[in-house]
């Protein structure tokens, strides 16, 4: 499990950047190409992207926010953003960046030649890194008041999250990973800062783990205890309510306890017989 000794501090913006805000909805592809920001914030809200194709090229010193569903994502060749990034129907490629901040919901994440990102990450597959150094990942944890049907727009499951199931395409025999696990205690808002204003005000943004639209899961750190349990919830319209209220009345009661995984899947009579011993419910 990652201390806190060692963390990486990235470079940090140290000037009042301009603000770029874009709410058109007209359809050009000119509108999806993020291109060339310098110590700029730009946002693109709700309805603005609505499951299209995002580039963001050539920024550097800038903070992006996609508040929308996207179809898929490449960030190329960006110097020290912050980037948030709503749910991705397909895949986010990020290559020759380095020393960014990244939150992102996505089916498919990989990145090639990339130095020192530090992602929270919702990914539904296996995440990869290629000819990549010094990445840290932890849990994606987010709320603003769209982004649960923006994930159902983008056809992701909340619960199927594979963030630290990292492959590394090119290990280095007999040296440190590529990759790393974030401290636990990290806070998403000292990486991709939570936009101010009047205009964010109705979105109701929070980075509180208690309210995040996501789950946020322990992963593949180091367990803390050999004790563990699994709980099913059998679709029936109100399950997912279920389980959120099991898991915060779990955290409340016994703050030490953690959630190692979940995992959203439809079962055969196959399947509910191997686990469960009967295919009936």
């Amino acid at each position: 499990m990652c201390q806190r000794s060692c963390f990486w501090c990235s470079p940090v913006l140290t000037t009042k950047p301009a603000i770029h805000r874009d709410k058109r909805d007209r359809s050009k592809a000119s509108d999806f190409i993020i291109d060339g920001k310098k110590g700029e914030v730009f946002v693109k809200h709700a309805g603005s992207v609505n499951g299209e194709q995002i580039v963001i090229q050539n920024c550097q010193d800038s903070t992006i926010y996609i508040f929308d569903h996207i179809a898929t994502v490449s960030v190329d060749d960006c110097v020290n953003c912050n980037i948030f990034l709503g749910p991705i129907k397909s895949s986010v490629f990020i290559r020759d960046c380095k020393q960014c901040r990244v939150a992102v919901a996505c089916q498919q994440y990989r990145t090639r030649d990339c130095f020192q990102i530090d992602t929270f990450l919702l990914c539904c597959t296996q995440p990869i890194i290629e000819s990549s150094s010094r990445m840290k990942f932890t849990c994606f944890r987010y709320y603003y008041s769209q982004l649960e049907s923006h994930f159902k727009s983008a056809g992701l499951s909340v619960y199927n999250n594979n963030w630290s199931n990292i492959h590394d395409f090119t290990p280095v025999p007999e040296e440190d990973l590529n990759f790393s696990y974030l401290p636990t205690d990290a806070k998403l808002e000292d990486f991709v800062p939570v936009p101010a204003g009047p205009e964010f005000d109705s979105m109701q943004i929070t980075t509180d783990e208690d309210r995040s639209v996501v789950p946020v899961t322990w992963g593949k750190r180091r367990k803390m205890s050999s004790e563990s349990c699994l709980v099913v919830f059998f679709y029936d319209g109100g399950s997912c309510q279920r389980a959120r209220r099991l898991m915060h009345t779990v955290k409340s009661r016994n703050p030490n306890c953690i959630l190692v995984q979940t995992k959203e899947v439809s079962m055969g009579p196959d399947d509910s017989q191997r686990v469960f011993g009967s295919d009936s419910y």
